[in-house]
């Protein structure tokens, strides 16, 4: 089959604006992307979404770790970093003086870079640490951040990888010829300063991947997969010693090969007018010149002919991963091995691996996924094998699956399931701005025309069962990598020493004329809009149940929600129960039937217990929505209790168990947990392994069964509200049981205590937690400024001392949490994750950072500006609505309250906010989690924040 010679539903035309702008649609594009080229190359993606007065921006640059020279990997990631510290124009106050030392800084560094002696190679650094102080001077940091904030985006981010570098962020839309200016400033020139500050918090980025336990094992397998590819040997994050010995001129030569207009694409997704906004992207960007991009040789990596076997070891949980190297994305091969890792695992739903492995409880957890790259990519399944299974059984188990794959054992319907699952998972996808606007750079950087990617569908519906069996016999034999993640010590960290930076100035006080033109050019304000609840969610009466409906102005997905006003605070068992029906079938259909009934019609169901709410959700196309409510209710009503099925899920619930506390996340969650709320607390309180032992499925089940005689309501996404009261009714009936009252749990004080968990890692994570007074929400607006200002984002007063100053940690946040019920208290909480060496110094920047709000004023003022245009363009839609309202409604508000937070905030002086912090903040004492390796504990460090306390696995997550 030639999948290039199918009819297709998609076709370019090419068209020109009334400003004589050319570009291309495609024909039953519903959402009319418009495809620019201007005459330097650049590619500009416009499309519309009305959902707010915001624009989703993207640039994607087509260049990544894949591109990074071979001595100097991780320079992409690098220059990423560097391109938010401004140019000659931002960022800087004087860049006469600030350029000559910059280049004596590179010059430096080039000396370094050579120098092999270690003791000379360590003279050299401290003479960069020097220069770069007198540097320092000059220079203004994190005004990129400033300027950007100041017109109220969000999302504010970027990320490299393989083959691209995109940079992201959501802008009010009358903002949009300000960020373009901004934009088109930093991607026309590069300014290298407070680089070495930077270099280290990049290897403090570096030293975070390395105690995450899902890097280490791809590293692995990317190496195996790609022994002479750049896919394989260079890594995004780079060679430690290629980190420690980084060229400025080499981080120059990139920007002026890979970051030109014909190697980068401007990606627009908002309410915007077409033709004004491509004069914009002309007008700024179009005068950047064209250049020629390096000539690159493709490597082509020779055919895996045998099993090439690898071993990790780490703390966490043995796994086993397997992988198989693919064509490129868009390829045939890459398609259907896309279709084949479906027909495996579906999102959990009925794939051979969900319902054979899974579903029956023969091991822990098995996925089964496809990567689609630039150049290659490859298809690979994770198996996690139970306490007594080996990681070879494991291995065995999912090998059994693509034997039933090679022999066309699953069932005819599966493959359209799967093709129709695609479409609606494409369709949730590009409803948003951020979804399509992904899509779109998505499709540029792998090198694909929209034409081809809209046309996609079309030839994943031209494969048959027959090319799926042929091609899995071909693509699986004995050619794959299999990497075997043990439990034990991680031989390969490298744990570095802190160079001794000394801490340079930010200079927050100072702004550019770059900066300040930024600031003194006046746009029209958008004026807020705010909610009026009761006419935007409709609610009516079916027996005693109430019906909320909020209309899907979108596509045909419907949703519906069963809410329940009662969680597990009221009955500790409603979680366990909610899960062992997962694996409970119903005398008319088996546990797996039921998945595949499910599936077949396009439906998806959800159960989420919260301390004080059940939901049960149902989501797919409109027209099936009632054939899931029934399926749902026969399941419920009718399950079929099985003693032996739940002491299998007995096994695995407490096998899964046992992996979270090897998991170092979800230890430090548990450790947080125990640190604010002590021994008990809904988290340690759960159903113990004797319990659970002992208990009788029936006793789940029957709580199953009655689930709706109880209060609940129901929540209606759709678009015909009086079909759905049309029938609804036949599955109401009226409330004939009473909620249990909940439980009560402890909210102690924090009195300085430290709690301390040892883990195998190379850095060090503390969590300092306070408990503050019950919520009040008339601090909202306040809370909103405190966080943009002093705590949070890459503006914030902590992340400018903590990281662009003395360089301690990649991540460094103060957070203010409003609790979300009425008399219940407010949290702080700090958090820093870095090297051993430097916990010392960094509780000593947090402490005293902490003991008085600094003030300076242009950032504050920065600060609140920006809530307040971030609040102004900002729309509830979809869900969100009626969420929303049922959230505002636990702390007794029945309006949309972003309106008083939008007052407050526009008559906030910094008067209140030091006086909101002196009463809520200052007075308050904190508890401090901390986890890492014992031998590096600083307990000079440790003795002072408190009384120290080493906590168990056991204490912090209660059994």
């Amino acid at each position: 089959m030639n999948l290039f010679m199918i009819d297709r539903k998609y076709s370019e035309t090419i068209h020109t604006d009334k400003n004589n702008h050319e570009y291309i649609t495609i024909s039953n594009d519903e959402n009319k992307v418009r495809i620019y080229t201007l005459k330097n190359g650049l590619k500009v993606f416009l499309a519309q979404n009305f959902d707010a007065p915001r624009i989703q921006t993207y640039i994607p640059v087509r260049t990544g770790s894949n591109n990074d020279p071979s001595d100097n990997t991780g320079l992409a990631h690098y220059l990423e970093h560097m391109m938010f510290k401004g140019t000659s124009k931002l960022g800087t106050h004087n860049w006469e003086k600030e350029s000559e030392l910059l280049n004596q800084i590179s010059d430096l560094y080039e000396q370094h870079k050579a120098e092999q002696d270690a003791e000379k190679k360590k003279a050299i650094y401290k003479k960069i640490d020097e220069v770069s102080q007198e540097a320092s001077q000059f220079a203004i940091a994190n005004e990129y951040d400033k300027a950007i904030s100041s017109l109220g985006t969000t999302g504010t981010n970027a990320h490299t990888w393989f083959d691209e570098t995109v940079y992201k962020n959501n802008v009010p839309n009358n903002e949009l010829e300000k960020w373009l200016k901004i934009e088109k400033e930093r991607f026309s020139e590069l300014a290298l300063r407070l680089f070495h500050t930077e270099l280290e918090s990049v290897y403090e980025e570096f030293n975070r991947a390395q105690d995450n336990d899902s890097r280490l094992v791809n590293y692995e397998l990317m190496d195996a997969l790609f022994p002479t590819h750049p896919n394989g040997q260079q890594t995004t994050l780079g060679n430690p010693d290629h980190l420690k010995n980084p060229s400025m001129k080499a981080i120059h030569k990139y920007f002026d090969e890979y970051y030109v207009p014909n190697n980068y694409a401007m990606v627009l997704v908002g309410d915007f007018d077409f033709e004004e906004t491509i004069q914009l992207v002309d007008q700024y960007f179009g005068t950047i010149p064209y250049r020629e991009l390096p000539k690159k040789t493709q490597i082509v990596e020779k055919p895996i002919t045998e099993i090439v076997k690898r071993t990790v070891k780490s703390p966490t949980t043995p796994r086993v991963q397997l992988a198989w190297r693919t064509e490129s994305y868009g390829t045939k091969e890459a398609m259907l091995a896309d279709i084949v890792a479906n027909i495996l695992s579906n999102r959990g739903e009925a794939g051979l691996i969900d319902l054979n492995i899974n579903q029956t409880q023969k091991m822990l957890w098995g996925q089964a996924y496809s990567v689609g790259l630039k150049q290659y990519g490859y298809f690979s399944i994770v198996a996690v094998p139970k306490e007594a299974q080996t990681l070879d059984e494991a291995k065995d188990l999912v090998l059994e699956q693509i034997g039933l794959m090679k022999k066309g054992d699953f069932p005819d319907w599966m493959l359209p399931a799967i093709i129709n699952d695609f479409k609606i998972q494409r369709m949730k996808a590009l409803e948003t701005a951020d979804g399509l606007a992904t899509n779109l750079y998505d499709t540029y950087i792998k090198g694909r025309t929209w034409e081809q990617e809209l046309n996609e569908m079309e030839e994943y519906t031209e494969f048959t069962k027959d090319d799926v069996v042929a091609f899995a016999n071909e693509f699986f034999k004995d050619n794959y990598v299999i990497v075997y993640k043990e439990k034990g010590v991680n031989d390969k960290l490298i744990r570095v020493e802190n160079p001794g930076i000394t801490p340079v100035k930010i200079n927050r006080e100072a702004q550019s004329d770059f900066l300040q033109e930024i600031l003194a050019e006046k746009t029209e304000d958008i004026q807020p809009e705010f909610i009026d609840y009761q006419k935007e969610v409709k609610t009516d009466l079916i027996k005693d149940k109430k019906l909320n409906f909020v209309k899907n102005k979108y596509n045909d997905i419907a949703q519906i929600h069963f809410i329940f006003p009662f969680g597990s605070d009221n009955d500790r068992d409603l979680g366990i129960s909610t899960q062992v029906l997962q694996y409970l079938g119903t005398e008319k259909f088996s546990p797996e039937d039921l998945k595949k009934e499910f599936f077949k019609i396009g439906v998806s169901n959800d159960f989420k217990t919260a301390n004080d709410q059940l939901i049960i959700s149902l989501s797919g196309l409109e027209e099936n929505i009632e054939k899931g409510i029934e399926l749902l209710q026969h399941w419920m009503y009718h399950v079929k209790p099985d003693q032996e099925i739940y002491t299998q899920f007995v096994e695995t619930v407490l096998e899964n168990r046992a992996a979270m506390k090897k998991d170092k996340g979800r230890i430090m969650t548990a450790l947080t947990n125990y640190t604010k709320l002590g021994e008990f607390s809904r988290f340690t309180d759960i159903i113990s392994k004797e319990e659970l032992e002992n208990g009788n499925v029936e006793v789940f089940t029957d709580k199953m069964k009655k689930l709706f005689n109880y209060p609940y309501q129901i929540f209606f996404y759709g678009r015909n509200f009086e079909n759905f009261k049309e029938y609804i009714g036949n599955y109401v009936q009226n409330k004939s049981l009473q909620i249990q009252e909940p439980r009560k749990y402890p909210e102690p004080e924090t009195v300085g205590n430290v709690y301390f968990t040892d883990y195998d890692m190379v850095q060090m994570e503390m969590s300092k937690v306070g408990k503050g007074h019950d919520v009040n929400p008339e601090n909202f607006g306040k809370i909103n400024v405190f966080n943009e200002y002093f705590g949070r984002g890459l503006s914030s007063i902590v992340f400018q001392e903590i990281r662009e100053s003395k360089s301690l940690a990649y991540s460094a946040y103060v957070s203010y949490a409003a609790n979300a019920e009425l008399n219940h208290p407010d949290y702080i909480t700090t958090y820093i994750g870095t090297q051993p060496d430097k916990l010392q110094i960094a509780v000593d920047t947090m402490t005293e950072l902490m003991d008085e709000l600094p003030e300076v004023p242009t950032q504050f003022e920065n600060a609140k500006n920006a809530a307040l245009k971030q609040i102004a363009s900002t729309r509830i839609t979809r869900t969100n609505v009626f969420f929303n309202k049922l959230r505002l409604e636990k702390l007794n508000i029945h309006h949309d309250f972003r309106k008083d937070i939008y007052q407050q905030i526009g008559g906030l002086k910094f008067d209140d906010l030091r006086q909101f912090y002196q009463t809520e903040i200052k007075p308050i004492r904190f508890n401090t989690a901390i986890i890492g390796k014992k031998e590096n504990l600083n307990m000079e460090a440790v003795n002072q924040m408190g009384t120290f306390k080493e906590v168990s696995l056991k204490d912090i997550f209660g059994h």
